[in-house]
């Protein structure tokens, strides 16, 4: 039945660049909360710019995983919990900025200390978000079946997975499109596998947020808007759910491994210089951006 996992797929990434179009039609004209203001800040150039491409993203892909076909209701609850929880705790650092502290290391440092920043306030939300999503997720067999001890740990792997794709496409949203490129390589061979596999619900769970990130990358790549915390938290998330659901423990646990380097790279080395440093990077890091 291969036309029906491309036919999801397709499905999948419409109903997400569709929803994500209409949401930032719609919020650029009436923010969800506060006002324009609120959601301005100072991108890398100096030059403002709107957050509201996050809350776009989120309500996008989030009405992707709810209405894609033939995703089954534990897998779907678990998309739309992942995405909306991510894409909201996000919206919560975005909007308070509480606390000096930056980085996955300095919030927690700052909340052993005491200093409760919005930054802790939405690690710990996600890895809950994360933790809940994955407890929806279906079992998965085993090597040694599928008992409460084997259900647990695909539990916590999974929840880790999600929760740290989230914090880690945030890492990458430092300069336009970045994120959403990240994305891409990322879900992009996610979504090659389920449709050669004939794998419905990788397909679709792949699809979402891809959908709607490119629908966005436009306004992305052109410095009128970004994805901020809260877009990228929930494509991180997504396509979390989409890997937690779709590989096996092997596989699983080799994606949260790097996921865990990267994240722990980020603290001692900066992204934006590795990738201006290496030829191909920088050039698929500047390709349909505006020259410096």
């Amino acid at each position: 039945m291969a036309h029906r996992t491309w036919l999801g797929a397709l499905a999948g990434a419409a109903i997400g660049a569709v929803a994500a179009r209409a949401a930032y039609a719609a919020f650029t004209r009436r923010p969800p909360v506060g006002d324009e203001k609120t959601w301005t800040r100072t991108n890398h150039r100096g030059e403002p710019i709107t957050l509201l491409e996050g809350p776009a993203f989120v309500a996008g892909a989030g009405a992707a995983a709810a209405l894609a076909p033939g995703l089954p209701a534990r897998v779907r609850a678990a998309a739309v919990v992942a995405g909306l929880g991510g894409g909201a705790l996000g919206a919560y650092d975005d909007l308070r900025e509480t606390g000096s502290s930056k980085g996955f290391k300095g919030h927690l440092t700052a909340l052993a200390r005491g200093e409760v920043t919005s930054g802790a306030v939405k690690i710990l939300g996600i890895g809950a978000a994360g933790l809940a999503a994955a407890a929806l997720l279906p079992g998965k067999p085993g090597p040694r079946g599928g008992g409460v001890v084997t259900r647990l740990a695909d539990t916590l792997i999974d929840g880790a997975l999600i929760a740290g794709g989230a914090n880690l496409a945030n890492l990458f949203d430092l300069r336009p499109g970045r994120a959403v490129k990240a994305g891409l390589l990322a879900g992009g061979p996610l979504l090659a596998a389920s449709l050669v596999k004939d794998a419905p619900v990788g397909a679709a769970l792949a699809a979402v947020p891809l959908g709607a990130g490119v629908a966005l990358l436009p306004e992305d790549l052109g410095e009128r808007a970004m994805l901020g915390d809260a877009g990228a938290n929930a494509l991180g998330a997504l396509l979390g759910v989409a890997a937690a659901a779709t590989l096996g423990r092997p596989a699983r646990l080799a994606a949260l491994g790097a996921v865990a380097g990267l994240t722990a790279a980020s603290e001692k080395v900066s992204f934006t210089k590795v990738i201006a440093g290496n030829r191909v990077l920088h050039r698929l890091d500047m390709l349909g951006r505006r020259p410096r």
